[in-house]
Order: structure tokens, then C-alpha cells, then sequence
């Protein structure tokens, strides 16, 4: 367990040994995302008419995509909710959206029972103090690079591009290159 003085799974942040984030990332079968912070930068923008606008990396769309032509499913957990959130979650392919979950906790143990995983299959990508709990019992805890201190205490890696940036797409190429997949997948671009 990671947080208030527990040890993690595997190893703390930083820590050299025998501890791989590659090797964790060979079993991760789901990946789940936090929304605003992770797959934006964080920003909310709003209109005079209550509309909503929320900015997405086409890069981070394209290597969620890429997951699943790979057979790694790929879920949503968001502390707020937002029409443009199932919108771009459909045109990604994603089925499991849970929003304005404040204990996100609660839709992790369904995605668990759901597609029978252990913890240790699960990838989570986070960016502030409401993923902690999340983070300190998956298999693979990410916090992007410009995530609040609080969520990095809890994460085995930290992506290099920030929320909205890119940072999706390193972490979903982390994974398939982990699982011996990438090649397969950038060649099928150069096949007539």
C-alpha cells in the first residue's frame, strides 16, 4: 500500500533495485483515466450559456485506439461530469465512463469484478489528490508531470509530458512497447 508512511507494492518513487515499471507494465490488461488534469490540461472553460469546453490531445485519443486494437481495455473515472467527456470517451471507443464519482474508489473495485482483474493488472493515470486512493493499490500507479506533489508521492512513474500534452499517449506507448507490441502496431500503418 503506498501513502501515510506505508510502503508500496513495489517500490517507492525513484528507488533503483530490482523494481521495474516495464515489468509491471508487461500484465496491465486496463488502463484507466482521470479526465481533467490527465487527458486535458486542467482547464474548464465555460460559457454564459452553462456550456462546457474541454480541450483534448489528438496523440492521446490515437494511442487510447491503439490500446485497443491491442486487447488493453480502457476506462474512465472522472470527479466531475460533462457532456463533452461521454462525447469524446464514444468517439474513443470507450464503454466504461463513471462521472462525478467523488469516491473513485468505489468504481475501481466495479471495474475489478467487471473484467475479473487483479490489482496488479490495472494501470491508473492521476494527477491529484482525489486519484491517491486509486493510485496506492494499482499495479501501476502514473501521475502526469505536472501533477499536484500529493498524487507523484503515489505514482511508480511520471510521465515526462504534461496533462493534455501528451502524456496519455507516453504512457499507452509505454505499454505496448512493455507488452512487445509496438513494432507490430507501427508496421500495420506501412501495410497496403
Amino acid at each position: 500500500m503506498r501513502g501515510r508512511g506505508r510502503k508500496p507494492q513495489g517500490a517507492q518513487r525513484g528507488d533503483k533495485g530490482n523494481f521495474s515499471a516495464k515489468r509491471i507494465a508487461e500484465n496491465i490488461k486496463l488502463l484507466i483515466l482521470d479526465v481533467d488534469g490527465v487527458l486535458t490540461d486542467g482547464s474548464i472553460i465555460l460559457d454564459n450559456d452553462g456550456n462546457e469546453y474541454k480541450a483534448f490531445h489528438v496523440r492521446d485519443g490515437h494511442g487510447i485506439k491503439m490500446l485497443h486494437r491491442a486487447g488493453i481495455n480502457v476506462a474512465i473515472i472522472t470527479g466531475r461530469h460533462s457532456k463533452v467527456v461521454e462525447r469524446r470517451a464514444h468517439e474513443l471507443g470507450i464503454t466504461e465512463v463513471f462521472q462525478k464519482c467523488l469516491d473513485k474508489k468505489t468504481a475501481y473495485v466495479h471495474l475489478l469484478e467487471q473484467f475479473s482483474l487483479k490489482p496488479e493488472e490495472v494501470a491508473y493515470i492521476g494527477d491529484d489528490i482525489i486519484d491517491a486512493p486509486i493510485m496506492a493499490v494499482v499495479g501501476l500507479p502514473v501521475a502526469v508531470s505536472d501533477a499536484a506533489e500529493e498524487a507523484k508521492k503515489f505514482a511508480v512513474m511520471v510521465t515526462k509530458n504534461r496533462g493534455g500534452r501528451g502524456a496519455v499517449r507516453e504512457v499507452t506507448d509505454f505499454l505496448l512497447k512493455a507488452k512487445g507490441l509496438w513494432q507490430g502496431m507501427f508496421d500495420a500503418y506501412f501495410e497496403d
